[in-house]
């Protein structure tokens, strides 16, 4: 593959087809979820890096992973098989840190908020995060979610409240969006989750938190946006 068709190509499908690149993309601030459809050259240009420098981290981070010998190949898994992943781990993982670091969030603010004012922002930040997300995730698993399986199962259309699977599959990309955009808040605001000298344990906790937070959240919604969510209107296109 040559150096300007990778450039070429949207951040989603380098990721899709490159797994490896997501650890760089995350180091340089690009967003692969829902900036996954600019390209490389768009990315870089966005988030101020230079795509020679990009292309040499990725070519590397390639030459360096080891893939486990049962590393899922979503790309072309099963439907059903991608669901069960986003529910069972992301999904999961979700509705198990929401309540803890709502909870941290508010905790941290009351005790550093008068010294850090942008505690406040990032508590209200990540709370208005929660509400959307715990919306999100129940309209896809008991909407969108099983209709797609019926979809793969039953090889016909199934019965649906909505004319086409690319409805509520805009309604979710554009959901994803808002999500995406209140993580960049986050981080904006905590300066990359830059830890002052006097931070506590608890101070510590949330930022790190947090980070694992959005790092799983960008896998989360990589593998709707960018593999389920197209894979899943092909396949109805042929139906």
């Amino acid at each position: 593959m040559t150096t300007t068709t990778i450039t070429d190509q949207t951040v989603g499908e380098i990721v899709s087809q490159t797994p490896s690149s997501i650890r760089v993309f995350e180091s340089l601030g690009i967003d692969y979820c829902c900036g996954g459809k600019r390209t490389l050259s768009e990315a870089c240009a966005r988030s101020g890096v230079a795509t020679e420098s990009v292309l040499a981290q990725i070519e590397k981070a390639v030459t360096d992973s080891h893939p486990s010998a049962d590393q899922k190949r979503w790309v072309a898994a099963p439907l059903t098989d991608i669901i069960a992943e986003i529910v069972n781990r992301h999904h999961a993982f979700v509705r198990r840190e929401l309540p803890r670091l709502n909870a941290l969030a508010a905790k941290v603010s009351s005790r550093h908020g008068e010294t850090h004012p942008e505690l406040a922002e990032i508590e209200q930040s990540f709370a208005a995060l929660a509400d959307e997300l715990s919306m999100h995730l129940m309209k896809e698993e008991r909407i969108l979610f099983p209709y797609i399986a019926a979809l793969e199962a039953e090889g016909t259309r199934p019965a649906a409240c909505f004319g086409s699977v690319a409805s509520p599959i805009a309604n979710m990309v554009a959901e994803h969006d808002d999500a995406g955009a209140l993580l960049a808040k986050m981080r904006e605001l905590s300066n990359g989750y830059q830890l002052p000298d006097e931070a506590c344990n608890s101070y510590r906790a949330l930022y790190l938190g947090l980070e694992e937070f959005e790092r799983d959240l960008h896998q989360h919604i990589h593998l709707e946006n960018n593999i389920l969510f197209p894979r899943a209107i092909e396949l109805e296109r042929t139906r």
